[in-house]
């Protein structure tokens, strides 16, 4: 009993020893752990806070000012008060307000008369965030009417809803440019990472390195075939979601081709980046999990509003490639070619393609360690 004792003693110190040396181990077992529930606890919230909002007043009346001022000082809405509804209206397809709210001219005669309407106009390529603001000013109206009900005697406040770009309310138009994401991501970040990886560790990369072949052309060789087998990915997601799900494509199917072989270039990328700087298949996967896969779900946009996430999420997300392929995306499917929204996202992408390619292009180094 001593000796087995002994020997397991021996060989426990042995194998903590062997997990201090291995550095990927360690950043497995616990640095993965705390980026993770800080990623998740501070970047993941389902509220909707600070949306923008255009606030239209066509009706001077008390009632009519009353009426909206809930979304004063209010942590949902960020208002921004507008003289005409075509003001509002080149606001909401420039993408710098999320829903307008108008109180039409005779708002107060109406409800003196009976029930006074008010419109809210809603921008659906983000359906959560759609329907959150609705729940909200719904809310707030119904609030609002019973409290001049019972005090004037009055009537109630009726809401009239109406989501742009997505007619339907299919949650499923919201969530497929998403999956586009995730499918170039996953194949142009990981698959590449690990693949490129394996050659280090395996040796076989060493052998171009005694050829005459240049570093950009490894490069570009080595990209190929993920470009081909991603881009592939992206023609029957599209197909499939138009066909099988009735996704519209009212922007330009060209631009939409151009968008997403700019963002996977950036993906191929960073795959490429992270297996020259790692040389290991286990650390480069865990690696892009970490940098891509789960920022790409997190901190794009896809499955929750970014706005009602600390101020440094918000710039983490904004400094990633992903949010800005995902929002180009939407716009491009659900709501056509506004160039106000495209341009700025456009050369964003550029910017990464250009960045990550360029890095990658540095980080490899022709010779045989």
């Amino acid at each position: 009993m001593k000796d087995n004792l002994r020997r397991i003693q021996a060989l426990t110190v042995k194998e903590f020893r062997e997990v201090l040396r291995d550095n990927s181990s360690l950043a497995l077992g616990i640095l993965l752990p705390i980026i993770l529930i800080l990623v998740i606890g501070y970047g993941i919230s389902l509220d909707v806070k600070h949306a923008p909002i255009g606030v239209v007043l066509e009706d001077a009346s008390p009632e009519a000012q009353q009426v909206v001022d809930f979304v004063d000082g209010s942590e949902y809405f960020r208002p921004t008060y507008m003289t005409s509804m075509n003001q509002a209206l080149r606001a909401m397809e420039q993408r710098k307000i999320d829903a307008i709210l108008r109180v039409p001219p005779d708002f107060s005669r109406q409800l003196h008369q009976g029930d006074g309407r008010v419109q809210l106009l809603l921008y659906g390529t983000d359906t959560t965030t759609a329907m959150s603001i609705q729940s909200y000013v719904e809310t707030a109206a119904a609030q609002w009417s019973a409290s001049q009900m019972a005090g004037r005697g009055v009537g109630a406040v009726e809401l009239e809803s109406r989501l742009w770009f997505n007619d339907a309310h299919e949650s499923t138009w919201y969530f497929l440019p998403g999956l586009i994401l995730m499918i170039v991501t996953l194949v142009g970040v990981l698959l590449t990472a690990g693949v490129m990886a394996r050659e280090y560790e395996r040796g076989t990369f060493e052998s171009l390195f005694v050829t005459p072949v240049k570093k950009g052309e490894i490069i570009v060789a080595k990209m190929i075939p993920y470009f081909c087998i991603a881009m592939l990915g992206v023609l029957i997601c599209l197909i499939l979601s138009r066909f099988l799900f009735q996704v519209p494509l009212v922007g330009s199917l060209s631009l939409v081709i151009l968008m997403s072989i700019l963002y996977l270039l950036t993906a191929l990328g960073m795959g490429m980046l992270i297996s020259v700087v790692t040389k290991a298949q286990f650390m480069a996967i865990q690696m892009a999990l970490l940098v891509s896969f789960l920022p790409s779900i997190m901190l794009s946009g896809f499955l929750f509003d970014l706005r009602a996430t600390p101020q440094w999420v918000q710039w983490i997300g904004e400094v990633l490639p992903f949010k800005h392929y995902l929002v180009v995306l939407k716009t491009l499917l659900l709501a056509g070619d506004l160039w106000p929204v495209i341009l700025p996202q456009t050369g964003f992408l550029i910017f990464f393609m250009a960045l990550f390619v360029g890095l990658a292009l540095r980080a490899i180094r022709k010779k045989v360690e």
